[in-house]
């Protein structure tokens, strides 16, 4: 899985339609092998990219939970630690 593919799910607030784009992207990416496609693909890359942010916000727009939202900034910190914690040499 792409590392900058983040969990949008559960948090407060909600992930905003820029988030979803960006996850969207990052995938098509991935499965792609490209980060620029080249012209004669680009129409199909863009629309991969729509078709994936609109199912990806339909999933997170249905899912339900019973956990407490996460709050971000708290997250952001956790993931900051186990960073330092991994690359400290």
């Amino acid at each position: 899985m792409c590392r900058n593919i983040r969990p949008l799910h559960n948090f407060e607030p909600a992930a905003t339609s820029d988030e979803v784009s960006a996850a969207a992207l990052q995938y098509v990416r991935k499965v792609s092998g490209t980060t620029r496609p080249s012209q004669a693909n680009q129409e199909a890359f863009d629309h991969a990219v729509a078709v994936i942010a609109h199912a990806t916000q339909h999933l997170l727009d249905e899912l339900v939970t019973q956990a407490p939202k996460r709050d971000r900034e708290v997250e952001a910190a956790k993931a900051k630690a186990r960073a330092a914690v991994r690359y400290a040499r």
